[in-house]
This record gives C-alpha cells, sequence and structure tokens, in this order.
C-alpha cells in the first residue's frame, strides 16, 4: 500500500502566496477588474498559505507579505472601480468625442471637455482638473 502524494508542499506555499500577490498588482494596473478577482484569489491563498506554514513550523513572513499586497492591490481596485463607476458618463463621453476626433487640437478639446465635465460633476472651480497627458 502506497501513501498518498502531498501535491503542493507547504514549503511554497508562501512563495507562491507572494507570486499571487504581486500578479494582482499587476492585473490591478492592466485591468482593474481583473485584478479585483486576482487579488480576492491572492488573499485566500495567502491565508491558507500561512495555515500551511504554522502546521509545518515555518515562518509565515512572506504570506503575511502576500496577504499585505494583495489587500493594496484589492484596495486600488476598488477605488479605480468606484471611480470608473462614477465618472462612466463622463467617459462614456470623452471616448465619442475621441472617436470623432481626427486632429490632435480636436483630441485636445475633448480633454478639455472631459476635464470640465469631471470639474462640474465634483463641484470645483473651472481649472482645477488639468490632466498632464491625455487619458
Amino acid at each position: 500500500m502506497t501513501l498518498p502524494v502531498q501535491a503542493r508542499p507547504a514549503e511554497g506555499a508562501g512563495r507562491r502566496a507572494l507570486l499571487l500577490a504581486f500578479a494582482a498588482v499587476v492585473m490591478t494596473l492592466v485591468l482593474p477588474l481583473a485584478g479585483l478577482v486576482m487579488s480576492i484569489f491572492a488573499l485566500i491563498a495567502s491565508i491558507r498559505a500561512i495555515k500551511a506554514l504554522r502546521s509545518v513550523t515555518k515562518p509565515v513572513g512572506i504570506a503575511v507579505s502576500g496577504i499585505i499586497l494583495s489587500v493594496i492591490a484589492l484596495l486600488i481596485c476598488l477605488s479605480v472601480t468606484i471611480l470608473q463607476f462614477y465618472f462612466s458618463k463622463e467617459l462614456a463621453s470623452y471616448t465619442e468625442c475621441r472617436r470623432g476626433a481626427g486632429t490632435v487640437t480636436s483630441q485636445n478639446e475633448c480633454v478639455d471637455q472631459l476635464e470640465q465635465a469631471m470639474e462640474s460633476r465634483l463641484g470645483l472651480q473651472p481649472g482645477d482638473i488639468q490632466f498632464p497627458f491625455p487619458p
């Protein structure tokens, strides 16, 4: 009779959790909604890694780093997603304006319209929002 082989040893669990958390940060910067899913997955993997590492009395520092990194990615994802939903009307009109803009001047006018729409939505004075580069 043979003993079952452990598919994922606990020794590498902290490293896997940290790599998943790092991937969640990268996904957050590329696609915020995909980063949201990835950061939740990384958070769960990090918590499970802590349990696995404690069962074999290994240090849990790397898994704790994975938790911290995945929570940071989760907070960034949530804030970017909330901002996208809050400014969805303004961003949609900006996208439509950019589709019809054929010159650099008209593209700059689209950016100006977006800045004005966001200022009016937030109740700011004209000229308070200025993008350093077009979104």
